[in-house]
């Protein structure tokens, strides 16, 4: 019997079949959510419901398929759009099934080290380095202390894991003096990471194949464990991700693989489009199914969208369209010089909201880079208009909580040696720059930790007594806390760590009173939240911190909501939104495309981003360039983006530049005097 058979036989009426397919789903929707005879692609253009589709899925096979819940993963790139699939999902079933898995590719990994460290050669809780880990390890192996030398080998490393190039193949390949420094260096810094029994995120990829490819019984047991696999923004994965599916997916060959070749826009970080090409190569009985209808955007919008994806090359031929109707025509203004351009953006927002009667977290102005936002966030605050710049710090790199969280990795890790540095230093305790030297020559001596060299008598017979004493009290504080982390509740546990080290008090002490009290407030809401998450979950606080570098905390609205303000985005952080009005700014030769991207290699990727751009809008879409760019104390002319003529011109409707007068400041202080009194006056009622 086939899986289709197997679903038909299984399937308990038509009334339950409803009730995971009923809804606004398209013919193409629901062949993808019922195919389960083989391999399946799914094409799925911007705003056509993938997500809907992966989760209507998983429903399917749990409720009609008679799937084990625990038997299928759904994989994708981000926490967010992990936590909305579990939402989702747990929606459409009344509650989230035991034993699924919804989660990134990083997740599953450390989920899979975790469970295999030792046939790797790690113990269960190594420790996971972020960013600000690895550069400082990087830092001390090349005896450099240029940031932009360190973060080139951060990123020469990333690329050859992401590409399972070992230290020895870099080595081999290396064709000039900086790329053999580079693979030296990779060499001593994967050793390092070994002996710290500390992995990079990186690793989370690339130890999981190295482990299925080193013992074939351990990857015989992941195949059975989960036998159904969904994979999203498929055209985003790298060599290592497209390796680690293959070995799980094995002789079997099922899942669901979703993605857009239209959308590969994350080539700089390594993933490789040509995944999606060699799916076919690799599975000759790969079925593909194109969702083209989109529920996002009117009619202009995708007719402009179509037209300039047209001139890439394309894998599989797909044209989105949409039943919104046409819409408003696509507006297209040369600005006098990129100052003027912004000022232009803003006024013309603001015009548009007060026209619709919208709100302002109806409007996003996405940009190519960060260093376009200055002269809008001017603007806005200029014009009192609420916004909200994406991308902003992380809650978990303030250097507040890295504190905090640098305690929690050693009591998971005693041989992290860079929490051991930050947690005996913060606070200060006696642990002086003089002592840790000394200690760091010794546990390099004998090949041992920090924390473990602490406690040898060779040691001891080197140090001063003065240097001993803080040390061995540190040691036997963090074995108390290890012992209390491993069974007690995470509430008191982290609160007697923030009492015992007096961590409020140092703040006060070595801080302006408001700074002091937010970085306390930010240490507050994270024992808060272990708390809260050790309640929920049943876990101890050892259990919350073994994958911490991994969590990010939820937004402060978990609900979903925006606050009432314009959305300042990057079009890379853009992906995966939509807002109702979009204004993409900079449209112009060497911003977008950019200058380092005109050759013919890397043109593609910035045509697909700008696709990504247009098809965020879903009622209207506002393009804007300027004629010349201040780069220092220097205009330099600018030409409008070979994108704007690629998009069509039937739709596109042109203003200002040499044939229209731009107001000026006097001019433009008068409109904006007037709209300020008409929107004070007015009352919004929600967006037309």
């Amino acid at each position: 019997m086939t899986p289709s058979e197997r679903a038909k036989a299984s399937t308990p009426g038509q009334q339950g079949r409803e009730s995971f397919e009923s809804g606004p789903l398209n013919p193409a929707q629901r062949e993808a959510i019922r195919y389960l005879d083989g391999p399946l692609l799914v094409l799925a253009g911007a705003g056509s419901g993938k997500t809907r589709v992966i989760t209507r899925k998983i429903a399917y096979l749990i409720g009609e398929c008679a799937f084990n819940p625990g038997s299928i993963a759904a994989i994708t790139f981000t926490n967010k759009a992990a936590r909305e699939m579990q939402e989702r999902v747990a929606r459409l079933l009344g509650g989230k099934p035991a034993g699924l898995t919804i989660c990134t590719f990083h997740a599953l990994g450390v989920r899979i080290l975790r469970e295999e460290a030792r046939a790797l050669g790690y113990k269960p809780r190594f420790s996971i380095f972020d960013a600000a880990d690895c550069h400082g390890v990087l830092a001390d192996l090349s005896g450099s202390v240029d940031k932009a030398t360190i973060r080139r080998l951060q990123s020469s490393i990333s690329h050859w894991k992401n590409a399972l190039v070992s230290p020895d193949q870099a080595a081999y390949q290396a064709g000039n003096d900086a790329e053999k420094l580079a693979a030296r260096v990779y060499a001593s810094y994967a050793a390092t990471l070994r002996a710290y029994q500390a992995v990079d995120f990186d690793d989370l990829i690339g130890l999981p194949v190295e482990l299925f490819g080193a013992h074939p019984q351990v990857l015989d047991k992941w195949q059975n464990r989960l036998r159904y696999l969904l994979i999203d923004e498929y055209q985003d994965t790298n060599a290592g991700q497209y390796q680690l599916l293959r070995l799980l997916a094995g002789p079997r060959a099922a899942f669901t693989a979703v993605g857009d070749d239209d959308q590969a826009i994350y080539g700089w970080r390594g993933a490789d489009v040509e995944n999606l090409r060699g799916l076919p190569r690799d599975y000759p009985r790969l079925k593909l199914i194109k969702l083209e209808q989109n529920y996002r955007s009117t009619a202009r919008i995708l007719k402009a969208a179509n037209a300039l994806i047209a001139h890439n090359e394309k894998l599989f031929d797909k044209k989105l369209w949409s039943e919104l109707g046409q819409g408003e025509p696509i507006s297209v203004t040369a600005c006098r010089d990129n100052e003027k351009e912004a000022e232009q953006v803003v006024m013309k927002l603001q015009a548009h909201r007060f026209e619709r009667q919208a709100k302002f977290s109806d409007y996003a102005i996405l940009y190519r880079g960060n260093f376009q936002a200055r002269a809008l966030e001017q603007q806005l605050r200029d014009q009192r208009v609420p916004y909200q710049l994406s991308g902003g710090q992380s809650f978990f790199d303030k250097t507040e909580i890295k504190d905090i969280t640098a305690y929690l990795r050693l009591l998971v890790n005693n041989d992290d040696d860079p929490a051991f540095i930050r947690a005996a230093t913060t606070p200060r305790r006696g642990i002086g720059g003089a002592t840790l030297e000394s200690l760091g020559k010794y546990a390099g001596e004998r090949h041992l930790s920090l924390f473990a060299a602490a406690g040898e008598e060779g040691f001891a017979q080197r140090a001063q007594p003065r240097q001993l004493a803080p040390l061995a009290e540190f040691r036997r504080f963090i074995a108390r806390l290890e012992e209390r982390a491993a069974r007690e509740a995470a509430g008191p546990v982290i609160e007697d760590l923030l009492a015992a080290i007096g961590y409020e008090d140092w703040l006060y002490a070595g801080e302006e009173k408001n700074v002091a009290r937010t970085r306390w407030e930010n240490v507050r809401e994270l024992a808060d939240w272990l708390a809260q998450k050790g309640e929920e979950e049943k876990k101890t606080l050892l259990e919350l911190t073994q994958t911490i570098a991994l969590i990010k905390l939820l937004d402060q609205q978990e609900d979903g909501s925006r606050p009432d303000a314009v959305q300042l985005s990057t079009l890379h952080a853009a992906k995966g939104l939509e807002f109702r009005h979009v204004f993409l700014i900079g449209v112009e030769e060497g911003v977008l495309p950019h200058r380092e991207s005109l050759d013919p290699a890397r043109i593609e990727e910035e045509r697909r981003l700008m696709y990504v751009g247009i098809t965020r809008a879903q009622r209207s879409l506002h393009l804007s360039y300027a004629e010349k760019r201040k780069q220092g104390r220097e205009l330099i002319p600018c030409e409008p983006s070979r994108f704007i003529a690629e998009m069509g011109q039937d739709d596109l409707r042109f203003s200002g530049g040499k044939t229209n007068a731009i107001p000026d400041k006097a001019t433009g202080a008068a409109r904006l005097a007037t709209l300020r009194a008409m929107l004070s006056g007015g009352q919004r009622t929600g967006d037309r």
